[in-house]
């Protein structure tokens, strides 16, 4: 499979579970002609419960491995990993690096609010990747920041439309809410799994601001001389997991609108060489 997927020149994605799957999918759509290899780190899941150094040493694992297979670009599709080792990755890569925290704070910025809240998981909010690049950008706009460990595992279950899971998002929510946030970014690209829930605890007042949209937004506009043409076909998407379950195949499937076609398991040392 290693020949079939560098003859595509694909776009190499990773994350630690199925959220990263949010944005190969909004990539997909947004760029059909490309093919994709995605990673999922599921032996190490979750992230955003891990230091500083353990991030960084497994998010250069996963990219040297989808180095390997010829990747183009690589898109980081974990905030708690672009928040601890996005600038690692840049100094390592030969090829571009996209993260998803910009794009998510670009997007909140357009929509014109003075108030935004930023939920994501314990690394991420306690990084402070998202104030710091909030307040380059916009200097005048309040941000505060709310980690949500609970969500992760919720998406995992695919409970995004749930009671348990409005009742979580009531708790995590509500400080946001009674400070009056007018948008929440998303910080863990699992969270657009549970935009339902999210959703009816907001209220219709409060925007929630995608992380997979805004990143596949960002590729599209940032890496044309890397793009495929319009009209040449439809690209190949190829998974990697480090660990595979029925669970992620259900989760995927609802996410990917069916069963990948080319899923293979692998072994990732983070000591060592895969």
């Amino acid at each position: 499979m290693r020949e079939r997927i560098a003859a595509r020149r694909p776009i190499g994605i990773f994350d630690s579970g199925v959220g990263g799957l949010t944005v190969l999918s909004a990539l997909h759509r947004r760029l059909p002609g490309e093919s994709f290899l995605y990673l999922g780190d599921t032996a190490r899941l979750p992230y955003g419960t891990k230091s500083a150094g353990t991030v960084q040493r497994y998010a250069l694992k996963a990219a040297t491995h989808l180095l390997r297979h010829g990747v183009k670009l690589l898109v980081v599709a974990c905030n708690t990993a672009t928040s601890f080792a996005l600038a690692q990755l840049i100094e390592a890569s030969p090829v571009p690096v996209a993260g998803v925290v910009e794009p998510g704070v670009r997007a909140a910025l357009a929509l014109g609010v003075h108030r935004i809240g930023v939920i994501g998981t314990e690394g991420t909010i306690r990084s402070g990747s998202y104030q710091r690049a909030l307040a380059r950008l916009d200097g005048a706009v309040s941000v505060r920041g709310v980690a949500c460990p609970l969500f992760v595992p919720l998406a995992e279950e695919g409970w995004g439309d749930h009671p348990i899971t409005d009742q979580v998002a009531q708790t995590y929510l509500t400080p946001l809410l009674e400070w009056g946030a007018q948008a929440l970014i998303l910080g863990c690209t699992h969270y657009p799994l549970l935009i339902p829930s999210l959703k009816r605890t907001a209220g219709p007042g409060v925007k929630l601001v995608d992380s997979a949209s805004s990143v596949a937004d960002a590729v599209a506009e940032s890496y044309p001389s890397l793009l495929e043409p319009g009209g040449h076909g439809r690209g190949e998407i190829f998974i990697h997991l480090t660990d595979a379950s029925e669970h992620f195949l259900k989760v995927a499937r609802n996410i990917l609108g069916g069963t990948p076609e080319h899923l293979e398991v692998v072994h990732l040392d983070p000591g060592g060489s895969d």
